[in-house]
């Protein structure tokens, strides 16, 4: 069948949410406006405002919340708008919510998963990739409980898997979520529980933005992100072929 990014996000959250009733969705818009890129559609209305938590503009205030929660037994799904944002959580994410297993010996667990977003045409303070900067960030600290997941070139069932499984860890799951894909669809199967990564026959390549902020303009904009001539260059080399 044939499914979106963000329809894959919202069954794979749906089943979550039915399945335990200690998955909870917090952040902002998720409620009544159904999430900012609509992942959440509908999920008011099945599973009431206690489990779908409308929030003010205070990533570090509901981030908290959630990590509170997680320690109390609940597993929250935090929503950051996008990834700028998460850096006024950077405090609760990195210095409590990574580390409490660690700092109590075993005895506190958080399991959280943090969703924040990227998107197009916002200027530099809305859009950039943090995923370097929480990645160094758990390699960096002695103890760090967290895992940095970038899910934005996997297949809508890779995502889905990734979401629901990482809900059952005991971990701070972040999954960066790239928004302009969120209407792109692909074929996958049915179930959830199959294998979903492909042995690689080739080293990896990463074809990425420039190394700036993101220009206004949109012809800037454009020039900054990775085009298809990229794309094609780097298949080309994991091919073998000049």
């Amino acid at each position: 069948m044939n499914v979106t990014y963000r329809e894959a996000l919202n069954q794979s959250l749906r089943e979550e949410m039915r399945r335990d009733d200690r998955v909870f969705l917090i952040g902002e818009d998720v409620a009544y406006y159904q999430g900012a890129f609509k992942v959440s559609k509908g999920f008011l209305e099945e599973f009431g405002s206690r489990r779908v938590v409308d929030t003010p503009i205070t990533e570090l205030g509901f981030t908290g919340l959630a990590v509170g929660a997680a320690m109390a037994g609940l597993r929250p799904v935090v929503e950051v708008m996008t990834f700028n944002f998460a850096i006024l959580a950077m405090d609760q994410i990195v210095n409590n919510a990574a580390k409490i297993r660690y700092m109590s010996g075993g005895q506190l667990s958080v399991p959280i998963v943090i969703r924040p977003g990227t998107d197009v045409t916002l200027i530099a303070y809305s859009k950039m990739l943090l995923v370097a900067l929480e990645a160094a960030e758990k390699l960096a600290q002695e103890g760090i409980q967290a895992e940095v997941v970038d899910p934005r070139t996997l297949r809508p069932l890779d995502l889905t898997t990734l979401a629901a499984s990482a809900k059952k860890t005991g971990k701070v799951v972040v999954v960066e979520e790239g928004w302009p894909f969120a209407g792109l669809g692909a074929q996958i199967a049915e179930s959830l529980y199959r294998q979903v990564f492909d042995y690689l026959d080739g080293p990896i390549v990463r074809v990425t933005g420039r190394d700036a902020p993101m220009p206004y303009a949109r012809d800037l904009e454009d020039a900054a992100i990775p085009d298809a001539d990229q794309v094609v260059a780097a298949a080309h080399q994991v091919l073998y072929r000049t």
